[in-house]
């Protein structure tokens, strides 16, 4: 009697057990439904937001190509002026050269003249002294000896005479003198004005070529401010597409869970009435009295392994076989020598065609190539009705492709190292739900590095 009651108060503690453990399963997928759903709007909210930074860095990148026509044209006016200003500046600085070989030509002109100034200073000095050598006397003696007013009247004519031929030749000189002065004095005129003109077309140049200077400075900032914006928009693109890609891939999720959610409950169901049978044959033993049945089962299974790395047990495992280089957190840039953050793990192996394997159950997001990451797989994984992602990055190539299921440890790459990398290794990122740029989280102690 002792034994039935055991029995009946067994039977009755699983049945109960079943319901509220049916329950609990029941709401557990309720609620990783609703979890992976969530997600996904919030997917779709992050590609909505990103998109429309999208469209403030095209309307950027239009501004900055705008501004750059207007720079081109600004330089292209300069060119043309600075062009102008060096041709004045050579036909003047060919005028100044004549203007100066003018001016040394009158200065020849100048000493011809003092020369002859100075021969006929010489004649009339001469003349003076041929009167005083000849018994002759100066013009105020010849004047005070005449012996008569008819003599003096001779003699003045005389001297008149003499005096205006003196002077004729003195009035000659002095014009001669004056008009090459007048000349030069012209010619230095217009060789200082020329001087002036030059060195004005000069600072000009100067100025151009400043201004010139400023709008190449200015035209290979928005260049690369240009450069910049594009990069910036082609990064955001790669983050839609993941983005998007991740979504179509929690949508799967979504579909996957719903069928393992049907498949648990179908076997769930099965079980129940598997135990609600053994539950009435034991009720029909007890009340037969006959010696209860017992029931054995036994659950076997093998997992099979992958040449490299072995699959473990849990939710993740190893992806990739060698040692560990860098780890999560703060490093050296090993292309800038700056101090920079690591969001990830680098598993280094130096051997050939080293297998790179998927970390957990799930779907491929993307596999493309990136510039910096190389050959890159991006994995979303629905585990217990929450979302992980991995990152494989720098593969030599990859296997998957975007959409397709992978199994924990099945095969998705071989390591390698392309983007911007330096030697072979892979590097593994782990985020706590879907990809976001810089956002990924240490991946030790929940996956097995």
């Amino acid at each position: 009697m002792r034994k039935s009651l055991v029995s009946l108060t067994a039977a009755v503690t699983v049945s109960m057990g079943s319901l509220f453990g049916g329950m609990a399963v029941k709401t557990e997928a309720a609620e990783s439904i609703s979890s992976l759903k969530q997600q996904q709007s919030d997917l779709q909210s992050k590609s909505a937001d990103l998109n429309s930074n999208i469209s403030e860095k095209d309307k950027q990148i239009t501004n900055l190509q705008g501004q750059q026509v207007d720079v081109q044209a600004e330089l292209k006016r300069i060119g043309l002026a600075i062009e102008t200003t060096t041709k004045n500046i050579q036909e003047k600085t060919a005028k100044l050269q004549e203007t100066k070989a003018e001016i040394a030509k009158l200065q020849d002109e100048v000493k011809v003249i003092q020369v002859r100034i100075e021969k006929r200073n010489k004649l009339l000095k001469d003349r003076a002294r041929n009167y005083q050598e000849n018994g002759s006397v100066n013009y105020v003696s010849v004047l005070m000896g005449a012996q008569s007013f008819s003599d003096f009247i001779d003699l003045a004519g005389a001297v008149a005479t003499i005096m205006e031929a003196d002077q004729a030749i003195l009035k000659q000189a002095e014009a001669d003198k004056q008009e090459l002065e007048q000349k030069q004095a012209q010619v230095q005129t217009d060789l200082n004005n020329l001087q002036k003109i030059v060195g004005d077309l000069g600072s000009l140049n100067n100025q151009l070529n400043s201004q010139k200077a400023k709008q190449a400075t200015l035209l290979a900032s928005l260049q690369e401010q240009e450069q910049e914006a594009t990069d910036d928009k082609m990064n955001m693109e790669e983050q839609a597409q993941i983005l998007a890609a991740q979504a179509g891939a929690i949508q799967q999720a979504i579909q996957m869970e719903q069928a393992r959610q049907a498949e648990a409950a179908k076997q769930a169901e099965a079980a129940r009435q598997a135990e609600a049978a053994r539950q009435a044959a034991a009720a029909a033993a007890v009340k037969s009295s006959s010696p209860a049945g017992t029931t054995s089962s036994s659950e076997g299974g093998g997992g099979a392994s992958v040449a490299a790395p072995p699959v473990s047990g849990g939710s993740f495992t190893r992806p990739a076989s060698g040692s560990i280089s860098s780890t999560y957190g703060g490093r050296t840039d090993p292309f800038t020598g700056a101090a920079t953050f690591h969001y990830g793990v680098d598993i280094r192996n130096s051997g050939a065609n080293v297998p790179i394997v998927a970390a957990a159950d799930g779907v491929v997001v993307t596999a493309h190539f990136s510039s910096s990451y190389g050959n890159v797989v991006y994995i979303a994984h629905s585990i217990n009705g929450h979302v992980y992602t991995t990152v494989y990055a720098h593969m030599s190539r990859y296997l998957v492709s975007p959409g397709q299921t992978v199994s924990k440890g099945q095969q998705i790459g071989v390591m390698g190292s392309t983007g911007e990398s330096t030697g072979q290794h892979l590097h593994f990122e782990l985020y706590n739900g879907p990809w976001a740029y810089h956002s990924a989280i240490n991946p030790m102690g929940i996956v097995p590095l």
